[in-house]
């Protein structure tokens, strides 16, 4: 006889490319404890960057920028990441990291956005936030929020063009991207290009059926976000005042928005939030591109870059920015593909 509790439905299956590495990376990456932030960061402190990393052989001036923010005096890292071959200015990708609110630091991720960044000629500006649970709602936001204003406000001695930067990040990362974009429109600016959030961290309240799907499988499960959005929210995740700025997903108008790319995988906690908040942008007449990639699990394309799936992943983006950016110095491949359509005309 039923007690009328739901059962959870079953998941869909992984990427048969992507099962092979995930049993790894989950030993890696277990689910996520408060006992276990520390040490989750001491294991993201390994994969940070150099400075000599984040050159690229010379590919890219790295400037780092530390920005004092008033009045309790606060400083805001920036990492600046200039093509080395462009003296005029460039678009710029503002990246913002992941690390479920908790961990990682301006460097994390950006190995991948570079790729992106070198084939696009375009600038990386990545800003290191203070981190949950020391820190909580609004901290981390606030800083990824003056970083930008610092970065259109002395766009000029940056070498940025500062009509052209498109806010980024995966994971929270995506979420507070997510968030900037809703505090640009609401403070008056800056006017920003794009947000680009890939399986973004987006909602608190943690209760979709992917979430419940994901529990206890793949990367970042649902114990794992509701320890995140704790530490963030001092304990007050799904709580019904929890703003719109710490969780977007929470935000009652989406209108007024810039164009927005969202990507997740069909395997993964955020998978139903990000495809809701896609829509919403829709019906409040806004302008998205959403990619569900079916049997990518959470930051699959991060994790398993050499991946099929994760390939084409990587190929949206850069033809999202491409059309976004109107850029006619595109790559070789693009640029002789546009020219040969031209041709056949």
């Amino acid at each position: 006889m039923s007690d009328g509790t739901l059962a959870t439905p079953p998941r869909p299956p992984f990427d048969p490319d992507l099962v092979a590495l995930l049993e790894p990376l989950s030993a890696q990456l277990p689910p996520l404890a408060p006992s276990g932030i520390a040490e989750a960061r001491e294991a993201a402190e390994k994969m940070s960057l150099s400075r000599d990393q984040l050159r690229r052989s010379g590919s890219f001036q790295v400037e780092e920028r530390t920005v004092v923010r008033r009045p309790d005096g606060f400083g805001v890292r920036l990492w600046i990441c200039r093509p080395s071959a462009i003296d005029t200015a460039v678009p710029a990708i503002y990246h913002i990291h992941g690390g479920g609110m908790v961990m990682g630091d301006a460097t994390s991720g950006l190995d991948a956005v570079l790729d992106l960044a070198a084939e696009l000629r375009v600038a990386v500006v990545s800003v290191e936030y203070r981190l949950a649970p020391e820190h909580p709602y609004p901290a981390g936001l606030e800083d990824c929020y003056t970083g930008l204003l610092w970065l259109v406000r002395h766009a000029a001695e940056a070498g940025i063009d500062p009509d052209r930067i498109v806010v980024e990040g995966t994971s929270s990362g995506g979420g507070l991207a997510a968030a900037v974009a809703l505090m640009a429109r609401d403070r008056g600016g800056p006017a920003l290009l794009g947000q680009m959030l890939s399986c973004p961290m987006l909602d608190d309240r943690n209760d979709t059926p992917s979430s419940h799907q994901m529990t206890g499988v793949g990367l970042w499960d649902r114990t794992s976000n509701k320890t995140g959005w704790d530490a963030l929210l001092e304990g007050r995740s799904g709580q019904p005042d929890v703003p719109a700025y710490a969780a977007p997903a929470r935000a009652r108008e989406l209108s007024g928005l810039p164009p927005a790319f969202l990507d997740v995988g069909s395997a993964e906690t955020f998978r139903d939030e990000s495809v809701t908040y896609a829509c919403r942008l829709w019906q409040a007449g806004g302008q998205a591109e959403l990619h569900v990639w079916p049997g990518g699990f959470h930051g699959f394309a991060v994790m398993a870059p050499g991946v099929a799936l994760s390939q084409d992943a990587r190929t949206a983006q850069k033809r999202w920015l491409l059309r976004l950016l109107g850029h006619p110095e595109s790559t070789e491949g693009e640029l002789s593909g546009k020219q040969q359509l031209v041709q056949r005309r």
